[in-house]
């Protein structure tokens, strides 16, 4: 840290001189000029741990001059703020994350946004699966944002939990014994016969039912662009799925990133989640005594994608051409991959789900298990699904409708309704 702060010393101090040659000469403002381009604060905001602190002071240290502020909110005030800002034309970072159920939304909003495309990011396309690189363009062809992460399913499971149930315990068995969600139902009910006292099967209804409705093609919107969440059978099944899952006693009903939730981790009271590659760091923040006691499976039904993000240049930043060639940065194979075996967190990119690197690395916290091979092939079996402005918002709806019945305040019958009903007003 010492040497660079003594470059940045040096830097100032050069800049200095020159900016006095240059008044004597009769060129004060280019001079002046220089000296403010040579200390930029970049700021970002993000949501979560996006694994980035290590990759902001290699970044530093290469360009002198250049200072990293990250912000970090809570996934929904994240999103809420994003809106916020963007509307008032004021508060907004240099650099703003998305997540994919919101980025439709911005996509149809381009306008807030730096077209990335001035900064080469056409050249980056050919990285990306076809669906990842969509996402983030607008009609009018604008690149939103550029893809950070995927979050492609698995189902992380206890191991020490389902020995004690006598359920197998190795993943090639478990994915054997639900290769559908109605087989792995049945597998919870076999857990719940000899359940350690307190657990339960699953941990929320709410995540089982996103990671059906991730794998649904189409899920909430058609091709087209309509809202299909009343009339798709693949929305209704799920949600019959994961009805039946809370009357078989199989759910612990927890909120979702609740502290009950976070404490279930830590204390063991469910035996699995269902475990977008994300997932796996955030249940070693958690439960960081736990090493060892959780392994990972294949998803039931396979493929599957829930989650993953985009890095967006507002227009609302001073230092564009800075912020995009640190969003390229944070995007590029090399950070994708050290990100990945440092949080967990998926490249978004082919060639590194590809890469030896990534398929060959286990992660010890989950009993060794072959993780990049695992993620990489449900990533690239997947098939995309169509997106719209209001995704996260019927996410939000549906996971208020399940924990309502969890709740026992609504039935399933009324939940739906009321579900159906706050999809039609989000959606106007």
């Amino acid at each position: 840290m010492k040497s660079i702060l003594e470059r940045r010393g040096r830097l100032v101090l050069v800049v200095a001189v020159v900016a006095i040659v240059a008044t004597v000469s009769g060129l004060s403002v280019k001079g002046a000029s220089a000296a403010k381009r040579s200390n930029i604060t970049l700021t970002i905001d993000v949501f979560g741990d996006f694994g980035y602190h290590d990759l902001y002071k290699q970044y530093e240290a290469s360009h002198p001059g250049i200072t990293i502020k990250e912000d970090t909110e809570d996934y929904a005030p994240h999103h809420t703020a994003l809106a916020q800002h963007l509307a008032t034309g004021a508060g907004a970072d240099d650099i703003e994350a998305i997540e994919v159920g919101f980025i439709a939304n911005y996509t149809t909003q381009s306008r807030y946004f730096v077209d990335l495309r001035k900064y080469g990011a056409s050249k980056l396309k050919k990285r990306y699966p076809n669906w990842k690189w969509q996402q983030a363009v607008a009609h009018n062809k604008t690149v939103v944002g550029l893809g950070t992460d995927v979050g492609s399913l698995g189902i992380c499971y206890r191991k020490d939990l389902f020995k004690k149930a006598g359920l197998p315990t190795k993943p090639a068995a478990l994915a054997k014994l639900w290769p559908t969600w109605s087989k792995f139902l049945a597998a919870g009910k076999r857990y719940q016969k000899h359940a350690p006292a307190g657990t339960k099967f699953i941990d929320s209804g709410s995540n089982l039912f996103n990671a059906m409705i991730a794998q649904a093609t189409p899920g909430y919107y058609s091709k087209s662009g309509k809202v299909i969440v009343k009339s798709n059978p693949q929305v209704k099944a799920a949600w019959n799925l994961t009805m039946q899952a809370i009357k078989l006693h199989e759910d612990k009903g927890l909120v979702a990133f609740a502290a009950d939730w976070n404490a279930g981790f830590k204390n063991g009271t469910f035996a699995t989640v269902t475990c977008p590659a994300w997932m796996m760091g955030y249940i070693q923040g958690q439960a960081p005594d736990a090493s060892g006691k959780w392994n990972i499976a294949d998803v039931p039904g396979g493929g599957g994608n829930w989650g993953g993000s985009f890095l967006t240049v507002t227009k609302q930043s001073q230092h564009q051409k800075e912020a995009a060639a640190l969003v390229k940065f944070l995007t590029s194979p090399k950070s994708e991959t050290y990100v990945f075996k440092h949080t967990g967190n998926l490249p978004s990119e082919v060639p590194v789900l590809k890469s030896k690197t990534v398929r060959k690395f286990r992660n010890p916290y989950f009993s060794n298990a072959p993780v990049g091979k695992i993620f990489a092939n449900s990533a690239l079996k997947l098939k995309p699904q169509p997106l719209g402005p209001h995704q996260g918002d019927f996410q939000t709806a549906s996971t208020n409708a399940i924990q309502r019945v969890e709740q026992h305040i609504q039935s399933p019958k009324a939940a739906w309704k009321q579900f159906l009903k706050d999809v039609a007003t989000a959606s106007g």
